[in-house]
């Protein structure tokens, strides 16, 4: 399928149904016109994510930024971590996920950033003006969103007010929150998509706690 398809728009109270399963296939499920938001449960091995564990204590700048086809993902990663032990079964994994994305949206390339995170990168809650974009979080805590049953859209951005998100009424409480686990893939549908420009899922960063990083993997479309 491809995304110059026109679906007829969902009710906004139906978008963001999650789609979530333990098998790859949950994804295409992201063409589906209610869900904003697909994602494939897998646990990583431990030993891949204590090798990435060691290297974030390691003080180097990472980020990984690239535009990359699925051929030469693997090489590229490879490389770039080559002083760490976590080198091969992350690149393998990456461009096992660029295989997907690429295949998923019958694209040639996509912009990959691979980044080591202490501190939230996008701390409120907030709306993607891209078609799709992918997360997996390898360490660390994951991606935060919402359904959009519930949500007040007015109180994104500038209308919060400035409050922060728990006081601004964007949600009803705490219990709101769904949160994608470590290791997980996830497709997060934005306003890009042809047919839920008013509907992009609505997402945040997850609070790290002192001391705590992340190691966090998003594919766009070029």
């Amino acid at each position: 399928m491809s995304l110059e398809i026109v679906e007829s728009p969902a009710p906004v109270d139906s978008i963001s149904s999650s789609l979530i399963d333990n098998t790859p296939s949950i994804l295409t499920d992201i063409y589906q016109p209610e869900s904003n938001i697909a994602i494939w449960q897998r646990t990583l091995p431990k030993q891949m994510m204590q090798d990435i564990d060691q290297m974030l204590q390691d003080d180097k700048p990472l980020p990984l930024v690239q535009s990359l086809t699925p051929d030469n993902t693997a090489d590229w990663v490879c490389t770039r971590l080559e002083d760490y032990a976590c080198a091969q079964a992350l690149g393998e994994d990456i461009a096992l996920i660029v295989d997907m994305f690429c295949c998923l949206f019958d694209l040639k390339e996509v912009g990959l950033r691979l980044t080591r995170l202490d501190s939230p990168m996008c701390p409120k809650f907030h709306v993607d003006h891209v078609p799709c974009r992918l997360v997996t979080t390898y360490v660390g805590p994951a991606t935060e969103w919402l359904e959009n049953k519930g949500v007040d859209r007015t109180k994104l951005g500038a209308g919060s007010l400035g409050q922060p998100d728990h006081l601004s009424g964007l949600y009803r409480n705490e219990n709101s929150i769904q949160k994608v686990q470590v290791g997980d893939v996830a497709l997060l549908k934005g306003s890009g998509w042809e047919g839920n420009e008013d509907n992009g899922l609505i997402h945040r960063s997850p609070a790290v706690e002192p001391n705590e990083r992340r190691l966090l993997l998003t594919l766009d479309f070029i």
